[in-house]
């Protein structure tokens, strides 16, 4: 079985816009990472234009299936700033720079810096967006439900605090 870290890595590419990049590396995904079989598999007999249509459709903003994770817990409030510079901060902390169009809790990206660095400190403290996030896309009847099956299935459980 694969490490989580490959898993991160496979994942981040399958929750991207599918362009030809993803394409050509659906074999080397299907082979690193045996629980997107499943993602990988059906992208592999879609037409590419048909899978970027439904990945359109899928995370469009109105079907609120974001793969921005502070929008998980914090919305459109103005808290949702102060969560995208601390993960801004992490990333710095490992060394790390979010670049790129995409925000710093972009799904994808935050997965990439995990498989990188090995923490799962902001995946597990999303772990409830994750989840709620992986529910709807199952609901939807999507494949990409698939993919965040996997990686919610390695996600540790958020701490519990101790009672006073």
């Amino acid at each position: 079985m694969p490490s989580d870290a490959v898993l991160y890595q496979a994942a981040a590419l399958c929750l991207t816009y599918p362009d030809d990049d993803l394409i050509a590396r659906l074999p080397l995904l299907r082979e690193a990472a045996p629980q997107l079989r499943a993602f990988t598999d059906h992208a592999a007999v879609t037409p590419q234009r048909e899978l970027a249509a439904h990945y359109v459709r899928v995370f469009d903003p109105g079907n609120r299936h974001s793969l921005y994770l502070s929008q998980w817990h914090d919305g459109g409030t103005r808290r949702r700033g102060t969560a995208l510079v601390r993960f801004q901060d992490v990333y710095r902390r490992h060394g790390l720079e979010c670049s790129g169009d995409e925000l710093p809790d972009f799904l994808p990206a935050v997965l990439e810096f995990t498989s990188r660095t090995g923490d799962t400190g902001l995946l597990t403290e999303y772990r409830d967006g994750l989840e709620r996030l992986r529910t709807r896309l199952t609901d939807y009847g999507t494949p990409y439900a698939g993919v965040l099956d996997a990686v919610c299935a390695t996600v540790p459980a958020p701490p519990t605090a101790a009672p006073p």
